[in-house]
């Protein structure tokens, strides 16, 4: 891990470096001074002329400047360093995103992955920037501060180095206890984002069920436990900081007393004696930075550690080195099994057990029956969102592991039940399937969709905003822009997964001549609970939870009076 985090460094060497530099001239201007006020107190003091003093105070203002022009860089292009080792991290983890596998996002909510692009991210960009520089200054100052401190009297010092071991000894035991504290709260806060995102998604429903004190209370709940490992972790950044508070202000002390002992035995002279205590302060200091150093590497540590378990999450598995460019549409289940618990391959969880089934190029097959039976799992599982257990897929006669994921989805073109567009214009959304379409390419298949002139009627046309998930436009016309963006993808496979279910008849209708002119000349695969919508197919396949009950064309399964005909029965009777 520790690897991983150095490696985000590189790319900005440069800056880094100038940032280590400075420090490096900050902490020497900071060992500088108690050098020059003791000279000026032995030696510049006993002058009978000005002209040392002014010398002195002169080079002191020089050593201010030179410190306060590397602080300022220090300040600013470090903080500069951080913020862009934190974007090249934001961008890892948001590319990772898009090669995780669906199973992955069903396990994990929005909200805790949100919290680990933001939240997270930024405490990391503060132990990027502070970390090595609080190091490099605390050592480098700890280090000089103790050759000049022996050098004034070795005896004190000796007796000031005895205090150390309890600081170290303090940190280890205090260590490990806080990183749990940080790192629960880290993940409740991802739970605090999880509530929120999922209430503010589904604010009509809180609304409409008068369920806003339940609302209330979940989010409460989890606030309440954030509240709680939060304070758990300020607790502990408590004891740490009044514990080495308490030991460095025991170090002055001793020292103090000490050397007040020294000085009227005469083994110290005052000039040392004001040299050694301003040189506690620059041993005091390195002290202080390592607390904050701790405190930093306990923050963004807990949150570079869950950055990282995404980071070397395995992707979606792609092996596949054939390249389909344009396919036919043969499609083939051979003996498929599969089951969403992938460690389990048993006939009792398997939503697909051993189905087999053909679909020839250019043909419309229909899959019906009732809920459960895996429809839309057959759906998920042709273009690779999820793989199967056993058994194979083929496209033109080609396992679909063996094909590239980019190029077997290139070819696929799905329109679902619940639509999803994206924040943004009506041409963002059209354009969505070939970014680099042009203007007439994306209003020819807006006509296609029977959705242009709608567009027209709309205040900015193409470029009126649909607002987040398509709140503006109402679910029809978020049907046909889904439709359009798949005419403008121009798929030889066509996937439709309930693609009218949630529309009123009249919609519904005006959608399925849409979809017709969008099938014409494709292989499609429809996925419907309305039988209305499928008598067409050139097969229709009953499926349920045992498999394939039937198959045939609608007046051939009418004829067999078996489990598609009591469905359509049962339908129209209620007409």
């Amino acid at each position: 891990m520790l690897k991983k985090f150095i490696s985000y460094y590189k790319p900005h060497l440069g800056l880094f470096t100038l940032d280590m530099f400075c420090a490096v001239a900050v902490a020497l201007c900071n060992l500088y001074y108690p050098t020059l006020a003791r000279k000026i107190i032995n030696e510049y003091s006993l002058e009978e002329t000005y002209v040392p003093i002014v010398i002195g105070a002169a080079l002191l203002l020089l050593v201010y400047i030179i410190k306060a022009t590397g602080t300022y860089i220090m300040g600013y292009y470090g903080h500069i360093v951080g913020v862009r080792m934190q974007k090249d991290m934001r961008r890892d983890l948001f590319h990772k995103y898009q090669k995780l596998p669906f199973s992955y996002f069903d396990d994990h909510k929005t909200g805790d992955l949100l919290s680990r692009l933001t939240g997270d991210l930024q405490n990391v960009s503060e132990l990027a920037h502070h970390g090595p520089e609080n190091l490099f200054l605390a050592v480098l100052m700890f280090v000089g501060a103790f050759v000049i401190l022996i050098r004034i009297n070795t005896t004190l010092t000796m007796i000031m180095f005895a205090i150390i071991p309890f600081i170290i000894l303090f940190t280890v035991l205090t260590r490990r206890s806080m990183f749990e504290a940080m790192k629960n709260s880290r993940k409740e806060m991802s739970n605090v984002n999880s509530t929120l995102e999922n209430s503010i998604t589904g604010i009509r429903e809180t609304k409409a069920y008068v369920a806003h004190h339940h609302e209330q209370c979940k989010f409460a709940a989890t606030n309440e436990m954030f509240a709680k490992y939060r304070s758990q972790s300020m607790r502990w950044i408590g004891i740490y900081s009044a514990v080495m508070e308490f030991l460095t202000d025991l170090l002055y002390l001793v020292i103090i007393f000490i050397g007040g002992v020294f000085m009227i035995k005469g083994k110290l002279n005052a000039a040392d004696f004001t040299a050694f205590l301003l040189y506690i302060n620059m041993f005091i200091n390195p002290i202080h930075r390592f607390v904050t150093l701790f405190e930093q590497l306990q923050e963004g540590m807990s949150g570079f550690s869950r950055f990282y378990e995404i980071i070397t999450t395995p992707e979606e598995l792609d092996e596949g080195t054939v390249v389909i460019d344009d396919i036919r549409g043969d499609v083939a289940f051979e003996n498929v099994t599969f089951s969403y618990f992938s460690d389990d391959e048993s006939t009792d969880k398997a939503v697909i057990s051993n189905l087999s089934f053909e679909l020839s190029a250019g043909n419309t097959v229909a899959l019906v029956g009732p809920s459960g039976g895996g429809k839309s799992t057959i759906c998920s599982l042709i273009p690779r969102f999820y793989n199967v257990q056993s058994g194979r897929i083929t496209v033109d006669g080609t396992d679909v592991m063996d094909i590239t994921l980019e190029s077997l989805r290139r070819n696929i073109g799905m329109v679902s039940q619940n639509v999803f567009l994206f924040d943004g214009t009506v041409r963002d959304n059209i354009a969505y399937a070939r970014p680099d379409a042009s203007d007439e390419e994306i209003v020819d298949a807006a006509k296609k969709a029977n959705i242009h002139e709608f567009i027209l009627t709309l205040d900015n046309g193409y470029d009126t905003e649909v607002g987040e998930r398509g709140v503006k436009l109402s679910g029809g016309q978020r049907q046909r822009i889904s439709i359009a963006r798949v005419f403008l993808k121009n798929p030889k496979l066509l996937i439709l997964d309930e693609a009218t279910s949630a529309l009123d008849n009249v919609t519904e209708m005006q959608i399925q001549a849409s979809l017709e002119e969008l099938s014409h000349g494709r292989t499609v695969i429809v996925v419907a609970h309305r039988l209305s919508t499928v008598k067409n197919a050139d097969e229709i396949i009953v499926i349920d939870k045992s498999g394939i009950v039937e198959r045939g064309s609608h007046e051939d399964l009418i004829a067999k009076d078996g489990e598609y005909s009591k469905l359509y029965s049962y339908q129209f009777k209620a007409l």
